[in-house]
């Protein structure tokens, strides 16, 4: 049987040196490459969710792809595509490197310039290794596909346009769907979950900054479980804890809650620092919330402008959310999305704050009344973007057919 490679290589002239050598492996079936770590990951994500077997059994990873450094998406592939072995291409063979990618997931090292003996020599070893992996999984009878939870990440173009509120909802409608969901709260310095939700709390996401490898049950130790059965992950009550948590820092805590919950959704608050930035650029759907006015909308183009700048997402790639909507404002959802160059989203938020205003004060957001036009909303936002599960085939039959958008648009 051919080992299946993909390369994920951005320089031009090493994709070239790359592919030919791997094409002179024997039993080699080297696949189109990828230029960035982006696109390797859906790439996985495509194929795992269609069978494991279609995996391929080896990553080879350049040392320079981006945007996401090299050891990190390493980690990220090992943690959610347990079954594929990844080789890491890099000029420095030092064993200290060696050690750290051995610590990050990697299954081999091979030093720059290539050499096809220590090449082959890896591919065959991380094949064997990959199939043997898929050998012991299906004889469980329980393969992990690799695809993982789904990452929603909620911004605000400024300040108090309702970020935490949706946030919240979102993931509540997900969880009362009857996914397992996690809320956390990545406004470092002045988050608000665990008030809304009246939440007394000793842990936080800073306790995971510092460990490398973050495990189930260290994992389960530093989140809250809420009544709800929302999995929080807070923010700490210290506002200046929260640079303790870096952009690795926070790549690691989104795998790791990946790998473990149906559906992560993540509270950015409106000002981007290197652990909401790489949240951002991990998320399966990232969303900007803005209200109908000048100013809010201003800042909704002014972030898009920035993500662009700093590579953590592309304008098309994001979804803006209008909450606090009204047919009387002059600015509608078109404009809005003229503006930004954004995608928006087809549901619409009211402006309705009496219908908060009681829960809000009380610490209490999750006991907002079903009849609520604003939770209404904000629980169809999370149907458009595929949170909920579909009902079942019975309900299918007596309301007609019902679809959600895929995880991922292509």
């Amino acid at each position: 049987m051919p080992t299946r490679i993909l390369p994920a290589v951005g320089d031009t002239d090493a994709v070239r040196s790359i592919t030919t050598l791997l094409s002179q492996l024997p039993d080699a079936e080297p696949v189109a490459p990828v230029v960035d770590s982006t696109q390797l990951i859906d790439t996985l994500a495509r194929l795992a969710a269609e069978s494991v077997d279609e995996l391929p059994e080896v990553v080879v990873v350049h040392e320079r792809i981006g945007p996401v450094p090299a050891l990190e998406l390493i980690r990220e592939v090992a943690l959610r595509f347990p079954a594929v072995g990844v080789i890491l291409v890099t000029s420095d063979a030092s064993p200290g490197l060696f050690q750290a990618a051995m610590d990050y997931g990697a299954r081999g090292l091979v030093a720059l310039p290539l050499s096809y003996e220590e090449l082959a020599s890896r591919v065959q070893a991380v094949a064997q290794w990959s199939v043997g992996v898929r050998r012991h999984l299906g004889a469980g009878g329980d393969v992990f596909t690799g695809v993982g939870g789904t990452v929603v990440t909620v911004s605000g173009a400024k300040g108090g346009t309702g970020t935490t509120l949706t946030a919240i909802q979102l993931a509540l409608a997900a969880q009362a769907s009857g996914r397992s969901t996690a809320l956390v709260d990545m406004d470092l310095q002045t988050g608000d979950i665990a008030s809304y939700l009246d939440v007394q709390f000793r842990r936080s996401v800073v306790d995971l900054a510092a460990i490398t490898d973050i495990s189930p049950r260290v994992l389960a130790d530093a989140v809250f479980r809420h009544d709800t059965g929302l999995a929080l992950l807070l923010a700490p009550a210290e506002g200046e804890r929260g640079e303790d948590v870096t952009d690795r820092a926070a790549r690691q805590i989104v795998s790791a809650l990946r790998s473990r919950y149906e559906v992560v959704v993540i509270d950015c608050g409106a000002q981007l620092g290197g652990a909401g930035a790489a949240a951002v650029e991990m998320a399966d759907r990232a969303l900007l919330v803005t209200t109908p006015d000048v100013v809010a909308v201003r800042g909704a183009k002014r972030a898009v402008r920035m993500w662009d700048r700093l590579q953590i997402r592309k304008a098309e790639e994001t979804t803006v959310v209008v909450n606090r909507h009204s047919r009387a404002t002059e600015i509608q959802p078109p404009l809005i999305q003229k503006i930004t160059g954004t995608a928006v989203a087809a549901t619409v938020v009211p402006a309705n704050f009496k219908e908060l205003q009681s829960v809000v004060d009380a610490g209490r957001i999750h006991e907002l009344e079903s009849k609520s036009s604003v939770k209404q909303a904000l629980w169809g936002l999370a149907g458009e973007l595929g949170l909920v599960k579909a009902p079942d085939s019975a309900h299918k039959a007596a309301r007609g057919p019902v679809s959600f958008r895929r995880r991922r648009e292509s």
